[in-house]
């Protein structure tokens, strides 16, 4: 059923696991080194074709240039703006909604659990124009409120969907133990269940602000003005503005990929622990 482990093959299926490996990373690897080398290229090797080679300096004045010389400062503050409230919102909402529907057997908690995930399922396209139009009439298109109440609005179905599970897997007699004693539902929330919810709610702050961080479609269907524009549709703008600064351009994504990197690896053991407990029990 399951796959047997590299120490268990053979020696050939060992050997050939160590040379398919680093080869594979390689190729994964290569846009975003493609990218980096870039980014350190001078404006002289882009205009005399090295495309593809090394560059003849490393220019580290190219990161310092697109903060001079571009609005990519606003663009990331932006994305933070966006990013930040959306993982508060949504992993708030999800785990009272994940509680209630972890805990308490009403009648229609299949239906209504049914709902919070249906939404996953629906792609975006269908959704862009009866959003657009939504946030048109409310008065919060191209605004960075919108873009937060949208990014909520979505993505508590699956913030839901990871907390349910999570807390069905916590033992049901630490709950059933407090109610015995006469604690009130909500302080069983905030007191026991939350307390355990670490790991999970540390995961899914991982998960989801990658998720917002990197969204480019909603960015430039609910967005136009610089004022709000998040730094993936900022650095399409940058594209267009210098259109043979490629260097540059690159420095800007390199700048933009390094807030989520940076909060995974300071949240990695937490992410880990959130994502393997419960996995056994759903």
């Amino acid at each position: 059923m399951f796959p047997t482990p590299v120490e268990r093959s053979s020696p050939l299926v060992r050997y050939g696991y160590h040379i398919a490996l680093p080869v594979a990373l390689v190729l994964w690897l290569l846009p975003l080194i493609g990218v980096a080398v870039t980014s350190l290229k001078p404006t002289g090797d882009l205009a005399a074709g090295n495309y593809f080679g090394l560059p003849s300096y490393i220019a580290f004045e190219n990161y310092a240039g697109v903060f001079r010389n571009s609005p990519l400062g606003q663009y990331i503050l932006n994305s933070f703006k966006v990013t930040i409230p959306t993982v508060i919102g949504a992993v708030a909402l999800s785990c009272l909604t994940g509680f209630a529907l972890a805990v308490y057997n009403f009648r229609s908690n299949l239906i209504v659990f049914f709902m919070f995930v249906a939404g996953n399922f629906v792609p975006f396209q269908i959704l862009m124009v009866p959003v657009r139009e939504l946030t048109l009439r409310l008065g919060m298109y191209d605004t960075t409120a919108g873009l937060v109440c949208f990014h909520v609005a979505f993505q508590t179905g699956f913030c839901t969907l990871f907390m349910r599970n999570f807390i069905k897997a916590l033992p049901p007699e630490l709950i059933e133990s407090a109610r015995v004693e006469g604690v009130s539902e909500f302080r069983i929330f905030w007191y026991i269940v939350l307390p355990l919810m670490r790991p999970a709610i540390a995961a899914l702050s991982v998960l989801i602000f990658t998720f917002i961080w990197n969204d480019y479609f909603w960015a430039t269907v609910l967005v136009q003005g610089s004022h709000a524009l998040p730094v993936t549709a900022g650095l399409y703008a940058l594209n267009g503005q210098w259109i043979a600064a490629w260097n540059l351009v690159s420095a800007g994504s390199i700048v933009a990929a390094l807030p989520p990197v940076l909060m995974f690896f300071l949240m990695q053991h937490h992410f880990i622990a959130g994502l393997t407990l419960g996995a056994t029990k759903g």
